[in-house]
């Protein structure tokens, strides 16, 4: 409905307005409906509580906007990502520090763990170990771009996407090195497979 699109959005305005000022912690109910000029009935209508509102934003700003994409491989995904952090990081360091039952951390890392793996694969030959090495880098990518984000001087997007992308593979080589000396793989595994298997083709 028109009308509750249209409450949502003045909610979901007031809540980030006030996490530019203020800790999560010290936000109420009551700070967010006075801050929009709306009584409390109608925000507990349409969120349970401050918790599903800011996984609310989350949810239509940013996962909205990726599935209206189509993306030629994860890196263009990644780049996103990280550049709709960086413009919102404000809001997400706060949100990200919140911490307990209810944290917007869980619903970020449930939400976009499988998004990023499933692009990830993508970079990945087809292998039967290619589920797990997509999850292992999409679980170290959520894990940077948090500690990224919470950092107080925090590097623009480009940069950081690119330590990132000479990082993931640096780790890659290494792991293809080490097991390319090891004596119960090296006469069953070819170098190439390797890079394969890794991904490290595509990093």
């Amino acid at each position: 409905m028109p009308n509750s699109a249209i409450t949502k959005r003045a909610l979901a305005s007031a809540m980030k307005s006030l996490m530019e000022k203020m800790p999560f912690s010290k936000i109420s109910v009551g700070d967010i409906c006075e801050h929009c000029q709306m009584n409390r009935k109608s925000f507990y209508y349409h969120f349970r509580d401050k918790y599903d509102l800011v996984n609310w934003i989350f949810y239509t700003e940013f996962v909205g906007a990726v599935h209206d994409k189509n993306y030629d491989d994860g890196w263009s995904l990644i780049e996103d990502i990280c550049d709709y952090f960086y413009k919102n990081r404000h809001f997400y360091m706060n949100a990200l520090e919140v911490t307990g039952q209810n944290c917007f951390h869980d619903y970020f890392q449930s939400l976009l763990q499988p998004i990023v793996s499933n692009y990830l694969w993508e970079m990945i030959d087809s292998s039967e170990d290619s589920e797990f090495f997509a999850v292992f880098f999409s679980d170290a990518f959520l894990c940077a771009i948090e500690r990224w984000l919470l950092e107080k001087e925090c590097m623009p997007p480009e940069k950081f996407v690119s330590l990132l992308k000479s990082s993931m593979s640096s780790v890659a080589r290494k792991i293809v090195s080490d097991l390319e000396e090891e004596p119960h793989l090296k006469d069953q595994t070819d170098s190439k497979t390797l890079h394969k298997k890794t991904g490290l083709e595509n990093l």
